[in-house]
């Protein structure tokens, strides 16, 4: 069964395409089979995975969203084996006007997943750093939402409108949705606030903040330039040994949801 996983923050600049990227790379090192949905009319997570906006101006995630094309459609298989991606460009920001008058609005991304729910193991959602219908329907589809929170003093901005707007999702339209968890980025171990706003992350939010902390690195930020993961740019880097380190930690929740919902059914039955 598919996990769909929206990684999601209303702040910009916390690593959120930077965890899209890199985490959906990880998996598919892992022999997981996933795809990525870029719903940021910015187009960053598919220039990140090495495709050219110029090559998918006709099929992309904004055709599926108004009806043209199904998702599969224009899945583009990105550089690795196991890995595809449904691109965005500029074009998605005419989706959140036109979406106002669709029927299931709301809707439209779960029932284009749904479509390929048998074909991968995890689905990424990029989110843009706002709160329009394009975020809201990548909540509505998701299963959980995962959300990157940078090492600095101005974290806890994005974070509590963020869980504020879950919360609303899951009351209105998605009772099934719950936090993947809390991602600390951009870590500077000689710099005393980053280890402060660990701690406080930590004590306030406790097992739902992943035990892998990504730390600022200057490999990761040079990825993307050249169209690749880290793991095609630098596979020993720090930053490519914690994605891999965050893509296993994934997995192994994973194995741990599927156990605990058999033994529900087992008991049901």
């Amino acid at each position: 069964m598919v996990k769909v996983i929206c990684v999601a923050n209303q702040k910009g600049g916390v690593g959120k395409t930077t965890t899209t990227v890199n985490l959906s790379s990880a998996l598919a090192q892992l022999g997981k089979k996933v795809l990525v949905i870029d719903m940021d009319p910015q187009g960053n997570a598919s220039s990140g995975l090495g495709i050219k906006k110029h090559e998918t101006e006709e099929k992309n995630i904004y055709h599926v969203l108004i009806g043209e094309n199904t998702l599969q459609e224009v899945a583009f298989r990105a550089n690795h084996d196991n890995l595809y991606i449904a691109t965005a460009n500029p074009d998605l920001v005419g989706a959140e006007i036109e979406l106002v008058d669709m029927p299931q609005r709301e809707f439209r991304l779960k029932q284009a997943i749904q479509t390929v729910a048998g074909l991968y193991d995890y689905v990424l959602i990029d989110c843009p750093p706002s709160l329009g219908l394009l975020t809201l329907n990548s909540l509505a589809a998701a299963n959980s939402f995962l959300v990157p929170l940078q090492c600095e003093y101005y974290a806890l901005e994005g974070l509590s409108q963020l869980l504020n707007t879950a919360g609303l999702v899951k009351k209105g339209i998605n009772p099934n949705l719950h936090i993947e968890g809390i991602l600390l980025t951009m870590f500077d171990k000689r710099n005393n606030l980053s280890h402060q706003v660990v701690e406080e992350i930590k004590t306030h939010f406790k097992d739902k903040v992943f035990g892998v902390i990504i730390p600022r690195n200057v490999r990761l930020s040079e990825a993307p330039s050249h169209g690749v993961s880290i793991f095609g740019y630098d596979p020993r880097s720090i930053g490519a040994l914690m994605y891999l380190e965050l893509g296993k930690e994934i997995v192994a929740k994973r194995k741990t949801e599927v156990l605990e919902q058999n033994n529900v059914q087992n008991q049901e039955i």
